[in-house]
């Protein structure tokens, strides 16, 4: 993709909503009534609020989680124990994602919304599967097989959407398609990085395979919240990249969950989005390219290397080799 943007579909639409918006602003008269929706990590921070909104628009949820037990007390503590439908399931153990999805087609045989909000930060060194390195694993690779896993349920309901969180982390790395698994250097940003950019162009290639299906995807940077996703950041660590001074207080900008999920929730159901996709959201919009020359262009804008449909191509290529599941084929 050349520097010249003068083509992309990165344009915001105006949609009315921003940074300060929640999620409960954006679903407000929207109404989810018979939809049934899966909700990745979908009992603590960000996903947790996502799915409070979809319940309280109607919405049928299922919730997958690692630690069952624990992600039903959570969801009861909120409220929400009734409401939600919780399963097993490891992103980062590919059989247990196939089991899950295998369950739920069982089971139903539409979904409407998927939205992988799960994911691993900034970890370190683990390997996972056949020695893949565990954010790409986690993130990326667990997320593509549970869609792909899925697709006959997102076929079926004719207007279904997906929603891939990534994140301003996207702007730290490209894909290292010459060295996915860091076997020459494990560097965590960079491996989170890798993994950012990977859900955003996951969004660029499913959109451009599902859309005849009638799925759309989206990516989606949610900004910056204070979440279990920092659980393997010491503080130090955190003030020194100036997210917070030294008594702990968080610079400002940064969101609250309920703000934080506010971009998935407009993604996954605004009707403004109607017959788009395959792009990259922020503050409830669609983002800009970029602007290198700018301050900020470290926390706003999506970089090319993020929506290139070539590098989606070759990503969705190298994700079917590597788990041996393509729904496309």
């Amino acid at each position: 993709m050349s520097e010249d943007w003068t083509d992309t579909l990165q344009s915001p639409i105006g949609s009315g909503f921003g940074h300060g918006s929640t999620a409960a602003d954006v679903i407000d008269g929207i109404d989810l009534t018979g939809k049934r929706a899966i909700v990745t990590g979908g009992y603590s921070g960000l996903g947790l609020e996502t799915v409070r909104a979809l319940v309280s628009s109607g919405a049928v949820v299922t919730v997958p989680a690692r630690r069952l037990e624990h992600a039903k007390a959570v969801l009861a503590e909120a409220g929400l124990g009734h409401e939600v439908q919780v399963e097993q399931m490891d992103l980062a153990d590919q059989d247990s994602v196939k089991d899950f999805a295998s369950r739920y087609l069982d089971g139903q045989s539409t979904l409407d919304i998927l939205i992988n909000n799960a994911a691993i930060m900034a970890s370190p060194e683990q390997r996972v599967g056949p020695g893949w390195e565990a954010q790409f694993a986690t993130n990326h690779l667990g997320h593509y097989t549970l869609v792909n896993a899925l697709w006959p349920a997102l076929a079926a309901s004719g207007y279904a959407r997906v929603v891939s969180l990534s994140s301003t982390g996207h702007k730290l790395s490209p894909i290292r398609f010459d060295d996915i698994n860091f076997a020459s250097g494990y560097e965590k940003w960079r491996a989170y990085g890798q993994a950012k950019t990977a859900n955003s162009l996951f969004a660029v290639e499913l959109d451009r395979l599902g859309r005849s299906s009638g799925v759309r995807a989206f990516a989606v940077h949610p900004g910056g919240i204070m979440t279990e996703l920092q659980r393997h950041l010491p503080k130090e660590e955190m003030v020194a990249a100036g997210w917070m001074d030294a008594q702990g207080n968080l610079r400002e900008g940064f969101k609250t969950p309920e703000q934080g999920a506010a971009t998935s929730v407009w993604a996954a159901t605004s009707p403004a989005l109607a017959g788009r996709g395959g792009v990259y959201c922020e503050d409830c919009d669609i983002a800009l390219p970029t602007d290198k020359d700018s301050p900020l262009a470290r926390y706003q804008g999506v970089d090319a290397h993020a929506v290139d449909a070539a590098e989606a191509k070759r990503l969705w290529a190298l994700s079917a080799e590597l788990t041996g599941v393509n729904a496309f084929e």
